[in-house]
């Protein structure tokens, strides 16, 4: 076995302890591997307690590579980050900064409420995300960085922000999960939280270095190998994406390119292949420009997966169809009771229901799609009984 088949192995071992402790999360851990592959960065952006901060540093944990990490504010200082004055050089007439243990050393950073910071961290921002070098005094300092993650609870809509914002190739929306997840997730946020307090989670050992992620990188260059078909495929969603009026400059488009190389690496493949576009979901500018993306990408995908059903399909549900038919039987009992149900609750187990049948739709099996029947064959008798007129 190679060395990168090796790596490319571990990683996938990264992957699968992540999902064993995050739940509804496969998409956001396989983009994280990718962005990591391809040594891009990736924003997470969404409400508090989504697991944004948990599964970044969870990650980091199980890479042996120098890691930095914290939390922005409009008050944060610039030594806080690129590392103090170096005094006694400034004694000797020379501006340097003591760097060790700081971003501008370290190989994984991660960057909590990044679009907090102030434009004298941003604009120092900007060189050590695109060309990895900082810049102290009349020097200019080559960076170790491989990528680099920042979380955030709102897009930004700063135009000053907009900059920084645009170096963070994957956009990922991080959100609560759906009603039929709940009772996995408690189970292992349950123990998620043993493993704090028992200490097996200090006790993690990483499964790969960043010496091992270097080497890939190095020999990346013939992974950039794409069929006329694929770039013509491409070429197609990316005029079609601009065309729903969701900017995508001819450098991100380019920049796509190695994370589609990225996810074929990560599958053992030498080339991409239609599969990989499910990356193109994650280039949105705002929120409302996901469902556009997930519209122009969605077709190109499903026909992709109708012919080869035995791949794996990222961004379909985690949980098993025993757990969405449970889950299913137990609001099919609730609304066809003759207990009295107020308009919150029956709006709730509506919108349950329509999360389940999304869930179901991803599936794609036929025991997904027999349930799918049972669940249109509910709504349509809640719409007949009249509760709603009730």
């Amino acid at each position: 076995m190679t060395q990168d088949a090796q790596t490319i192995r571990r990683l996938t071992q990264v992957a699968q302890r992540l999902e064993a402790t995050f739940l509804g999360k496969s998409e956001t851990i396989r983009l994280m591997l990718i962005a990591i592959v391809a040594g891009e960065h990736m924003v997470l952006v969404g409400p508090p307690g989504t697991a944004k901060s948990a599964i970044i540093r969870l990650f980091a944990k199980l890479v042996q590579a120098r890691y930095f990490e914290y939390l922005l504010t409009r008050f944060t200082e610039p030594n806080e980050i690129f590392g103090p004055i170096d005094i006694q050089a400034f004694r000797d007439g020379a501006y340097k900064r003591r760097t060790e243990g700081m971003m501008p050393e370290s190989e994984i950073v991660f960057l909590d409420e990044v679009f907090k910071a102030n434009s004298a961290i941003l604009n120092s921002l900007l060189s050590v995300l695109n060309e990895r070098v900082y810049t102290v005094g009349a020097d200019v300092v080559r960076v170790p960085l491989i990528s680099a993650f920042a979380a955030s609870n709102e897009v930004p809509n700063d135009e000053n922000l907009m900059a920084v914002f645009d170096r963070f190739l994957l956009r990922v929306h991080s959100d609560n999960l759906d009603s039929y997840h709940f009772h996995d997730l408690l189970l292992k946020g349950v123990a998620h939280e043993v493993g704090k307090i028992d200490g097996s989670y200090d006790a993690l050992q990483p499964l790969l270095s960043a010496a091992d992620l270097h080497a890939l990188h190095k020999g990346f260059a013939p992974r950039m190998n794409f069929t006329e078909d694929f770039l013509a495929a491409y070429k197609g969603l990316v005029f079609q994406i601009r065309s729903e009026g969701v900017s995508l400059s001819d450098r991100r488009a380019i920049k796509m390119l190695k994370l589609f190389a990225a996810s074929a690496a990560l599958d053992g493949r030498s080339t991409p292949d239609p599969s990989d576009f499910f990356v193109l979901r994650h280039t949105w500018n705002n929120l409302d420009q996901a469902e556009i993306l997930d519209g122009v990408v969605g077709p190109v995908l499903e026909a992709w997966y109708r012919e080869h059903p035995e791949a794996r399909r990222f961004g379909a549900t985690d949980v098993g169809i025993e757990a969405l038919i449970a889950e299913l039987n137990r609001i099919r009992d609730l609304l066809t009771s003759d207990r009295p149900m107020s308009d919150i609750q029956l709006f709730s187990h509506l919108k349950a229901l329509n999360e389940i049948k999304a869930a179901l739709e991803s599936l794609g099996t036929k025991p997904a799609r027999d349930a799918l029947t049972r669940v249109e064959q509910l709504l349509g008798h809640v719409f007949q009984s009249g509760k709603f007129a009730q």
